[in-house]
């Protein structure tokens, strides 16, 4: 597929190990009034990886693997908006140094940018060690499909995806897990624009989440949202097509749930969603539990 990477820039942003955070309450409240005491965002999450399930965790919010941030607010905004899905991160301080891993998403609300590294690197990571990702990708556009915009995906990520082209009809198939509605998107919706962030799908009717099998979404599956337009910001509008990553686990609060970070959208429908089991970015780019001699597990 013919696009611009020639034209992109190859910048540096850097952040550090974030620590998980807590309020000063420890209850997270239920919609139908019941709290809850679980872990969330932040840290390192040893057992939590692209490829596991992420509705099944006792958890709220909670990131796979690494949770990197800037402790300076513009620095961080800098961080989350050239960080794209795909891009190369690598420890430069502490016993982990060398490391590399691979950014796997964007939390918005407490901005943070996820990263996976294999085992041994995070047992060499610290809470503070620093971060360096090169990145690539913002300003990703397809030369033959103008109706059709790229966002948060590094050009690495594109090449390992298994998109299928229609030039006659001017559409893309992309293979995806899950088909989502847009009326059960919950947090994140208003946002002006796409570059940063999620946006969550909400799980509390049962009846929706039977029908399109939402309680088997993985972190890092490709899913499609339906009836949802990510060109300028999340809005509804009927016949667009935005496809995203789940990004982190499920939620506790009203609103909330496992959240999508766009990666395609097309605002008149010039995307063609394709069913397939194996759409999972961990699955392209060899991370998380599809790396090699890591075990598998949800």
């Amino acid at each position: 597929m013919e696009t611009n990477e020639k034209n992109l820039v190859e910048i540096s942003v850097i952040g550090e190990v974030s620590s998980p955070q807590s309020g000063s309450s420890p209850y997270s409240i239920t919609p139908d009034g019941k709290p809850k005491v679980l872990p969330g965002i932040g840290g390192i999450t040893y057992n939590v990886k692209v490829g596991d399930n992420a509705v099944q965790w006792e958890a709220d919010h909670v990131e796979p693997c690494v949770s990197v941030k800037n402790k300076d607010r513009e620095e961080n905004g800098a961080l989350n908006l050239l960080s794209c899905i795909g891009n190369v991160a690598r420890v430069i301080t502490g016993d982990a140094k060398g490391s590399t891993g691979i950014v796997t998403g964007k939390h918005g609300g407490i901005e943070n940018v996820l990263v996976d590294f294999e085992d041994k690197a995070l047992e060499k990571l610290a809470i503070g060690d620093k971060i360096l990702i090169r990145g690539v990708g913002v300003g990703l556009s397809f030369t033959g499909y103008p109706q059709i915009k790229p966002l948060n995906m590094s050009p690495n990520l594109l090449k390992v995806f298994p998109i299928r082209e229609d030039k006659t009809r001017q559409v893309l198939h992309i293979p995806v897990t899950h088909i989502v509605p847009a009326a059960i998107m919950g947090s994140g919706l208003g946002s002006q624009n796409c570059y940063r962030g999620d946006y969550d799908i909400q799980l509390f009717d049962k009846q929706t989440v039977e029908q399109y099998h939402l309680q088997t979404l993985r972190f890092g599956d490709v899913v499609a949202i339906m009836d949802a337009d990510h060109t300028y910001g999340r809005i509804y509008k009927t016949g667009a097509v935005s496809i995203g990553v789940i990004v982190h686990s499920n939620c506790a609060t009203a609103g909330h749930g496992p959240g999508v970070t766009t990666l395609l959208t097309s605002a008149e429908g010039k995307i063609v969603p394709v069913p397939d089991s194996a759409a999972n970015i961990g699955m392209y780019l060899k991370i998380g539990r599809f790396r090699k001699g890591t075990i598998r597990k949800g």
